[in-house]
């Protein structure tokens, strides 16, 4: 009897202990759902059309059957105008015809205002002539113009994700180089990492010598410094980045103290400029590379110090073969922390940093806000995401850097 009654026994445990570990999923659920309608769901929704355009597609429907019949290379024959024709009719009285043309023109600059004076054409002549089409829009008697026409008609696309790397599909059906007056976007990342570089550096420069002070000294004067390290925390980065546009200013304090130290004998241009940018961005961002130094920095025991040095070994050696070895990993979680936030910096370098010294956010802001171009926008968003989850893979799986263990 008792033999039968053990199998029943570990099986009734066995769900219990499933019951058990399910009741934290459970009461987690609510804010899980939270996050993916109004996290995740948006992000997703927009990093989609990167790669999903079916505006052209939806507004050729009979360009595009059109199109699959003629098999000429090049400026198609007249049924394909015709084609066009009544696509442009129909989507002017459906009022889509200007987001067609919006995208048509990204493709093809200048499209634009030449596909809207065929659709104003169309409407006008019932049948308009094949050289009548192209009379108005010079654009259509161009191979290349159909080139773009036929890879638009693809809901699914590269284009964009291409053309965030500066890089386009050629006549002949392979990948080249944009023109160098059209390059862009590349210089932009290289710009936003190079920032981001420089300013990690500079907190790592003032970060880790004060945390390494904090922990040496007594406990009052520890908090006391950290308090006004993380004092600007209690105002938002708006009013910090403000404040330092008046420091930052041509007769500013900053420039102020300069002339009266002595160390220039006249004012600098910090404002608009990217010294003020990195600056401003360095003070911002100390915390975040500051606190996980100092708190793994306060793990480490002294008494392995000393015992290193009664070993005989001298000071620079001690701390670079006992105690770097174990700081190390608060110095990368601060640097990866800082390097990650910088990429993402928009208020600080449009309100300081000079023409040329705009991130990537600020273009994709651009591209959301004025231009509407959600599609480049999404793109660009995407190369931002993977850069960062690409370099966070790296640190974690070659550097044994793990965040989510810090502290």
């Amino acid at each position: 009897m008792s033999s039968i009654a053990m199998p029943t026994s570990r099986a009734t445990i066995s769900a219990k202990d499933h019951r058990d570990s399910l009741r934290p999923l459970a009461l987690a659920a609510p804010l899980l759902l939270l996050l993916l309608f109004s996290f995740g769901a948006p992000i997703v929704a927009l990093l989609s059309r990167a790669v999903y355009e079916p505006t052209i597609a939806n507004a050729l429907p009979n360009t595009v059957a059109a199109l699959r019949l003629d098999n000429a290379a090049g400026v198609p024959a007249e049924p394909v105008f015709v084609a066009l024709a009544a696509d442009l009719k129909q989507a002017q009285a459906a009022g889509g015809i200007y987001e067609f043309a919006k995208t048509l023109n990204a493709r093809l600059p200048g499209a634009r205002s030449q596909m809207l004076r065929v659709a104003r054409l169309a409407g006008q002549d019932p049948k308009p002539t094949k050289e009548a089409m192209i009379k108005a829009a010079p654009l259509l008697g161009e191979e290349q113009s159909w080139t773009a026409i036929r890879t638009g008609t693809n809901r699914f696309t590269s284009f964009f994700l291409l053309s965030a790397f500066d890089l386009r599909w050629t006549d002949q059906g392979t990948i080249g180089a944009v023109s160098a007056d059209q390059a862009v976007f590349t210089r932009v990342f290289g710009r936003t990492f190079l920032i981001a570089t420089l300013v990690t550096l500079a907190t790592l420069a003032l970060a880790f010598p004060l945390a390494y002070v904090m922990t040496n000294v007594r406990p009052v004067i520890a908090g006391i410094v950290l308090v006004l390290v993380l004092l600007p925390f209690w105002t938002s980065i708006l009013v910090r980045t403000a404040a330092w546009t008046v420091i930052l200013q041509k007769y500013g304090l900053l420039n102020d103290l300069l002339l009266w130290l002595g160390m220039t004998s006249d004012r600098l241009e910090l404002m608009y400029s990217r010294t003020g940018l990195i600056i401003a961005m360095t003070h911002i961002q100390l915390p975040f590379t500051l606190l996980p130094i100092y708190s793994v920095m306060r793990s480490v025991q002294p008494s392995q110090l000393r015992a290193a040095q009664s070993l005989g070994g001298r000071p620079f050696t001690v701390f670079r073969r006992v105690y770097l070895p174990q700081v190390m990993p608060g110095v990368l979680a601060g640097c990866l922390l800082t390097f990650i936030l910088c990429l993402g910096y928009y208020i600080t370098p449009v309100l300081i940093g000079g023409a040329s010294d705009q991130l990537i956010s600020n273009f994709i802001a651009n591209y959301v806000n004025v231009e509407l171009n959600w599609e480049m926008a999404a793109a660009l968003s995407f190369v931002l995401l993977a850069s960062t989850l690409g370099l966070y893979v790296v640190m974690t799986r070659y550097l044994g850097l793990d965040l989510f263990k810090m502290g």
